[in-house]
């Protein structure tokens, strides 16, 4: 019974999780902000050097 009680009273295991979830929120951000720059960066240089080809 002792050993129930201190694997439920433990929280190490949710520490790592909760560190997990925040690590992949991040990237999660940094990945949506990069590809979202990247589009419109390639999408202006495309269309300016169409432009220069006209």
């Amino acid at each position: 019974m002792s050993l129930l009680r201190s694997f439920l009273a433990d929280e190490n295991g949710a520490t790592a999780i909760e560190y997990g979830l925040i690590a992949a929120g991040i990237a999660l951000a940094i990945v949506t902000v990069v590809n979202n720059t990247g589009t419109a960066l390639l999408n202006n240089k495309f269309n300016s050097i169409s432009t220069a080809m006209k």
